[in-house]
């Protein structure tokens, strides 16, 4: 019979067998600091950890905050025996010791932590069944004005605590427009746009909305929630622009002076300025009560009004709402005298003009405000400058300044000149201004021609435009260098077409007839041109222009062989780039004056691309066409008249060519001295580039690559880095030291879509100091080494065999010199 205690340990061994762990995730070990996890609300009885004793020890025992929850049998085995509760204790410390058979601590204690994991156990409660609130209208939305607070018990650390709020119902609820939101995670109440622009005390001054709040961050169906309801009362908002403010310019009272003032609806609030024309001199200020202030005094004729804006911000400089309008007007003082338009103001009356004609008008000026007293002008006249025949000759209307003649018709024998002195007055201030009057001759002659006819004058229709061609005068008898005597010449007949003009000498009143548009007789052979000459200034009443102001001649214009004329100097076309040969890509036209037929031929078609129908002047394309070699492709038109002179004309002709996707993709560049350092430590890679001759679409290349051949795609890969870049990788590292030559397709998308195969040359080299270092061998040519040994050695015997044989030589030649030298002194005479 099995004693109980040891029938319970087999259970809980069995037990621990099958659903046991630990931090290590093992079931057993020797005594040691442990941290075990375990979810709250789990079963009873469930095993934790079998501690194994090290004798002498042959029992444990337990001891910290075990809350009667946690056991250890004498072989080791801890285990729990009631469901845990974190939020009755989310972390029990324990302490193990291992006694001996006496109860004696052989080993420990040690400290063993148990944290308890949540589960969503707790339901999110609000704070209060029932929330109180108010908001301004118009206030800003998304500004919380309002909040609501749920807690929940679970870990906060976890999703069974993260609270999602959400607003269920709102009453009343109108047109289906929600005018309340609120922040999922804050639970902060503000008004939606249309809430701000919506709510008015006057319409709705209540509302009411049910709130709810769920755990799991409301993502989960088996999530808890809560509701509440929330009273919201709307209340008037005084956040309100101000009346518009009048402030007297260049006023002397002490600054700054309160025009007028702004409130936010909480106080708090930090007031601001903002400028919105960005004066250099902004003459106004706020405080942080709201009261807005003029800083100096205004000048109207310097600014008449001012607008700005006034900002509430919160403490954390956010704007509160809107800004609001502030304007200004600056009221007019009378602070500026009249002035006059000019130092001296001049007018012209004609001798004899009748009594009450306008002699013309002063027209003073005040910066004072227009259409007030300030600048209400009145004039009087204060002298007249010389007083011949008499004093008093003109009149100035008071209000209007218009000046005219009071008493008697001039003459400009009396005098050709009066000065007046004009006093010009407002209410407070008095200008005076100078007005001169010049008396001038009445336009009563006319100008008369020296002759009534010029004869004819023959030209040749290609006569220079701007040639003067004929000189014609008339003489008048009024008061010269006057508009009276001015004589202007005018073509009244005989010229519709405008190709001829006359330039009059101010000095002489001689008429220069010049060309102004080129003469043409095929169009108009002869021309009977009529002139007539007058005066600017008109004549006075009574008298009239007759014959004696008008002139005639001939005009004879004889033909010349002109050149074809091309109505434009450039014509263009455009085509496909793979037209058809033989397709038609153009015509030119051309018109010879004279009438003759025209032959066409081409200049400058350097490419051989294109013919001209001679007759038609139909251009065709006799080859190929090729964008890329040249587009827009410019060749002349030659237009040559067919008998006569045989006279031609030149224009353009540009065909403009479209793209056709015509050209396989190739590497951007020569990629030469692309090596690897061998042996590769990993797999490398490398980047090329690629390019093709066609145009590129407005979204640029969109190369694909690939590799060319099957055999590659053990040792190599190509992936793509963007439309036109790609990168080379290696697979493996098991390389040799040689050169391989990689072949890559490389697609260009196009349509049709064209591809092309380019190779890659990639070295594996033994590298110094990261670069490439390849032996040299033998070149024909080059020696070896061993050749240039012998080379080097034969060289240095030669040399020794020469240095030897000329020291020999010199010694043979001093021995003989050394002989002769001895017989000589032996047949010498002696001297006595």
């Amino acid at each position: 019979m099995i004693p109980q205690v040891h029938l319970h340990s087999l259970c809980l061994l069995i037990l621990y067998l099958t659903t046991g762990y630990s931090q290590e995730g093992k079931f057993s070990g020797p005594l040691k600091p442990m941290t075990f996890s375990i979810f709250e609300g789990q079963e009873p009885s469930q095993i934790i950890f079998q501690f194994k004793a090290n004798p002498p020890a042959v029992t444990f025992e337990l001891t910290g905050e075990t809350d009667n929850i946690f056991m250890i049998e004498r072989d080791g085995l801890l285990y729990y025996t009631r469901a845990l509760d974190r939020e009755v204790r989310s972390t029990h410390n324990l302490q193990v010791a291992a006694l001996d058979a006496s109860g004696a601590i052989v080993e420990g204690p040690v400290p063993i932590t148990i944290e308890v994991k949540d589960i969503n156990d707790n339901r999110p409660m609000f704070l209060q069944s029932k929330y109180e609130g108010s908001v301004r209208q118009n206030s800003r939305p998304g500004k919380p004005f309002l909040y609501v607070n749920a807690t929940d018990l679970d870990d906060p650390a976890t999703p069974n605590a993260q609270l999602y709020y959400q607003i269920v119902i709102q009453l009343p609820m109108i047109n289906n427009i929600m005018y309340f939101q609120i922040n999922n995670k804050t639970g902060g109440i503000s008004l939606t746009r249309e809430g701000a622009k919506e709510l008015d005390p006057a319409k709705n001054p209540s509302y009411n909305l049910v709130v709810s709040v769920k755990d799991m961050g409301g993502q989960s169906e088996n999530s808890f929630s809560d509701t509440t309801s929330v009273d919201i009362l709307v209340t008037e908002n005084i956040w309100k622009a101000p009346e518009p403010v009048e402030m007297v310019e260049n006023s002397t009272d002490p600054h700054p002076i309160k025009i007028t003032q702004v409130r936010w609806n909480d106080p708090g609030a930090q007031y601001s300025l903002v400028d919105k024309e960005k004066w250099l001199r902004f003459p106004f200020s706020i405080d942080q009560e709201g009261d807005i202030y003029v800083t100096q005094p205004l000048d109207r004729e310097e600014k008449d009004a001012y607008v700005f804006y006034a900002v509430a911000k919160d403490e954390y400089g956010e704007a509160l709402s809107y800004p609001l309008t502030i304007r200004v007007k600056v009221k007019d003082i009378n602070d500026n005298p009249p002035t006059c338009p000019s130092p001296v103001s001049v007018f012209e009356v004609q001798e004899n003009e009748r009594l009450g004609s306008s002699i013309g008008t002063l027209t003073a000026h005040d910066r004072d405000e227009e259409n007030t007293a300030n600048s209400f002008l009145t004039y009087s006249i204060v002298d007249q400058t010389p007083k011949i025949p008499m004093d008093g000759l003109f009149l100035i209307e008071n209000f209007s300044g218009m000046l005219q003649l009071a008493k008697q018709s001039l003459k400009k024998q009396d005098t050709p000149q009066y000065n007046l002195t004009v006093a010009v007055s407002d209410k407070d201030f008095k200008t005076l201004c100078s007005v001169q009057i010049n008396v001038i001759d009445i336009n009563d002659q006319i100008p008369i021609f020296e002759k009534s006819d010029y004869g004819n004058l023959t030209l040749a229709e290609d006569t220079k435009v701007g040639s003067t061609v004929l000189a014609i005068q008339a003489t008048d008898a009024d008061e010269p260098f006057t508009g009276s005597s001015k004589i202007l010449y005018h073509i009244i007949e005989g010229d519709s077409e405008g190709r001829l003009g006359v330039d009059t000498d101010p000095h002489t009143n001689t008429g220069h007839v010049i060309i102004k548009k080129p003469l043409d007789f095929e169009t108009a052979a002869v021309s009977n041109i009529v002139f007539k000459a007058e005066n600017p200034e008109p004549l006075v009443f009574g008298v009239m222009y007759n014959e004696s102001s008008f002139a005639k001649f001939t005009l004879i214009v004889t033909d010349v062989n002109e050149a074809p004329q091309f109505p434009q100097h450039v014509f263009q076309a455009k085509v496909s780039e793979d037209v058809a040969i033989g397709t038609k890509v153009g015509n030119v036209t051309a018109k010879d004056p004279e009438g003759l037929d025209i032959r066409y031929s081409l200049r400058g078609d350097t490419r051989g691309w294109l013919k001209i129908d001679h007759v038609t002047g139909e251009i065709f394309s006799v080859a190929p066409l090729d964008r890329e070699a040249g587009s827009p492709y410019r060749v002349q038109v030659v237009a040559t008249e067919v008998g006569g002179s045989s006279l031609s004309s030149v224009s353009e002709f540009h065909l403009t060519l479209s793209d056709v996707n015509d050209n396989p993709p190739r590497l951007a560049k020569e990629y030469t001295g692309l090596f690897f350092c061998h042996p590769l430590s990993a797999p490398g890679s490398l980047i090329f580039e690629a390019t093709d001759d066609d145009q590129p679409s407005l979204r640029g290349p969109h190369f694909t690559f690939s590799l060319a051949s099957g055999n590659l795609e053990n040792d190599w890969e190509v992936s793509k880095i963007n439309g036109t870049h790609a990168r080379l990788s290696t697979r493996h590292t098991s390389f040799e030291e040689r050169e391989y030559i990689v072949l890559i397709r490389i697609n260009d998308g196009g349509r049709p879509p064209l591809e092309g195969i380019v190779s890659l040359p990639v070295t594996f080299c033994t590298c110094v100091e990261g670069s490439c270092f390849r032996p040299a061998g033998h070149q024909p040519g080059i020696p070896t080494v061993g050749m240039a040994v012998g080379i080097l050695l034969t060289t240095l015997l030669v040399i020794g065999i020469i240095l030897a044989v000329v020291f020999i030589r010199m010694k043979k030649d001093k021995g003989k010199d050394n002989v002769e030298s001895a017989q000589a002194s032996e047949v010498r005479p002696l001297r006595s």
